[in-house]
């Protein structure tokens, strides 16, 4: 039985299995005044086509590469990579030295989700998100391919306070010769659990959380809830209702599912606070290393920024930094509120 803690008013923690974390969780700071930073939204202006933008068909890129007059989605490799192919002969390690490095390969790449340079996720069609859903596999199969990569990480920085350098709809495909610390946290904390129980970890959460007040909306493939050791005020995550490892095993109906739900949900943050809404979201799926994994559960995590308004952020400073993470609103709250946004 899921633990209700809904009502409770008072100072509490909660525990995060799936990265064996805690979380300080305080809800009587909800009533707290705000004198902090406060942002005003930036309205981008709607134009299908940017002269100025990278991304658009048939513009120049900061790199000299042309981007072609695509329709569709398009792949390509990052102008700026974060990783190279090529290994770096690095200086060896002393032995019982505490100055450790490694070499690291990898590559990075772009997709442009659209042509139209207005749109965001919120915005485009289920179908059109289908087809970003269907780039997101085969660029998971042809990197994971690669016997030097180990870990294909998707990405979308949506909006500028999360970083993102270009309003033009894209995201980015890290992929990377060993498993980063993010999803080798999950995975061993995964594989424990495996291991100890003999059924995945978060389809037993899942099953916990369905139909519950955590829980945000759904369909036939997946359902979105907001995590009971949420740390960012309005994080989701979108699990699957049968256990599937990666994007690698889509069919066609995950893939539909994806696209619908991802299409909603995007739509009901937007909806919150009448705001094109910030967000950083990625998938997690299993290593690319040829193990089976059958501890993993592919997932997405959405981490948006804002707080209480559309110019009241989250911000990870003193306590999170120095002690662990802490929230007001209640993970129950916020689902509630994202229950009542329209799709």
């Amino acid at each position: 039985m899921s633990l209700n803690l809904s009502s409770v008013t008072r100072p509490h923690r909660r525990y995060n299995p799936l990265r064996r974390q805690w979380v300080l969780v305080s809800p009587q700071r909800t009533a707290r005044p705000w004198q902090g930073q406060t942002t005003k939204p930036v309205a981008a202006e709607r134009v299908a086509y940017d002269p100025n933008c990278y991304l658009c068909p048939g513009n120049p890129r900061a790199g000299g590469a042309q981007t072609p007059e695509y329709d569709g989605v398009y792949a390509f490799d990052n102008d700026y990579p974060a990783l190279l192919a090529d290994e770096v002969e690095l200086p060896a390690t002393s032995p019982g030295s505490l100055l450790i490095a490694e070499a690291e390969v990898g590559r990075c790449r772009v997709i442009c989700f659209d042509p139209d340079h207005s749109l965001t996720l919120s915005q485009m069609p289920v179908e059109s998100i289908g087809r970003v859903t269907e780039c997101w596999k085969s660029e998971t199969e042809m990197l994971g391919a690669d016997p030097s990569i180990d870990y294909v990480q998707i990405f979308e920085n949506r909006g500028a306070m999360m970083g993102s350098s270009n309003p033009h709809p894209h995201c980015q495909v890290w992929a990377t010769g060993h498993v980063p610390d993010e999803p080798a946290a999950e995975g061993a904390a995964q594989l424990d659990y495996f291991t100890a129980n003999g059924r995945t970890l978060l389809s037993d959460y899942l099953a916990q959380e369905v139909g519950g007040e955590r829980e945000v909306c759904g369909n036939d493939e997946f359902v979105a809830v907001v995590p009971y050791w949420a740390v960012w005020p309005f994080e989701t995550l979108i699990l699957p209702r049968n256990t599937v490892g990666s994007f690698v095993d889509f069919s066609a109906a995950l893939t539909a599912g994806l696209a619908d739900i991802l299409k909603r949900m995007t739509t009901r943050y937007d909806n919150l606070f009448q705001v094109s809404f910030p967000y950083t979201m990625g998938f997690h799926q299993r290593p690319t290393d040829g193990k089976p994994h059958p501890e993993w559960t592919f997932h997405a995590h959405f981490f948006p920024p804002l707080l209480r308004s559309a110019e009241i952020r989250k911000f990870m400073v003193g306590f999170e930094m120095l002690g662990m993470p802490q929230r007001d609103i209640t993970p129950e709250k916020a689902a509630e509120m994202l229950r009542g946004c329209a799709e």
